[in-house]
């Protein structure tokens, strides 16, 4: 007899019973919906990093905006409201009525200077800021606000931030009598863009529209402006004293004040269209 006649029996294959540790950590559970542990989670939980990274990317675009635009107010353009009638009838302004809102070019005197003709922005120079009052509030948070509504020109700016037309330039002499009215290197000037209505005197009978004044030889570097509407503007007349016979630079604006170019009426709607320049010494 061998040894394998005395061992036991093998089990048959079909006879073995399984191990139920290991069928249970083999054997995926499922749910009633066929699904199991390793199937994705809902559809809902996966919508919020989509969500953040949605609203970062508004907020960079945000971000980004607010930048170009500061970048395009400092740089190369900005609106200003025109708060007085000096300008009338070109820009239309009052306190209380809705005054035009201008958009100023910053970049066309980077590159060239200011012409006869020109409507110009400019920083009064310290003579002319005698007597200025801030516009603003004392309220803090108010004030902030106003100063954001000035930048996007929503409000006037707290600065003496003035607009008026060039009349002559450095190495120019300008005077005014009233027998040849207003000259310029002792030639008459043509000025269309005045419209007596919106004066208080009548061209015909008092051709300077108020006092005479020099001859003035403009320093170089420097401007001779006017308000359109001539009895009803601070310029360059009101500046000088001695009816401008005395030192020139009183009545005068530095090139270096100078703000930019008016070039185009933003708003209201029914006022919309462009700035003309035109060179009251034309046909000299």
């Amino acid at each position: 007899m061998t040894d394998t006649e005395d061992s036991p029996p093998e089990d048959s294959p079909s006879e073995r019973q399984p191990d139920a540790g290991k069928s249970e950590s083999t054997v995926p559970k499922t749910d009633t919906s066929g699904g199991t542990d390793s199937d994705p989670k809902p559809k809902g939980k996966k919508e919020k990093p989509e969500k953040r990274s949605t609203l970062r990317e508004l907020t960079t675009l945000a971000v980004v905006a607010i930048v170009l635009y500061y970048v395009m107010l400092t740089f190369v353009a900005r609106p200003y409201l025109i708060p007085s009638e000096s300008m009338e009838p070109t820009l239309h302004g009052c306190s209380t009525c809705v005054g035009d809102r201008i958009m100023v070019d910053k970049l066309t005197y980077r590159f060239s200077s200011p012409k006869p003709g020109d409507v110009i922005v400019f920083k009064g120079p310290p003579s002319w800021n005698i007597g200025y009052k801030s516009i603003r509030s004392p309220n803090t948070a108010l004030r902030w606000a106003q100063n954001v509504l000035s930048f996007i020109g929503f409000v006037p700016p707290d600065e003496n931030d003035l607009v008026k037309r060039v009349i002559a330039v450095g190495g120019q002499t300008v005077a005014c009598r009233a027998d040849t009215g207003l000259t310029v290197n002792g030639k008459p000037v043509k000025e269309p863009y005045l419209d007596p209505s919106t004066m208080m005197a009548d061209p015909s009978v008092y051709p300077c529209l108020g006092s005479e004044f020099g001859p003035v030889k403009v320093p170089e570097g420097r401007l001779w402006v006017m308000g359109d509407n001539r009895t009803h503007s601070a310029d360059s007349r009101a500046h000088c004293p001695m009816q401008c016979t005395g030192d020139p630079t009183a009545g005068t604006v530095p090139v270096a004040n100078v703000i930019g170019k008016a070039r185009f009426i933003v708003w209201p709607p029914k006022r919309w269209g462009g700035v003309g320049s035109i060179d009251p010494q034309q046909g000299q």
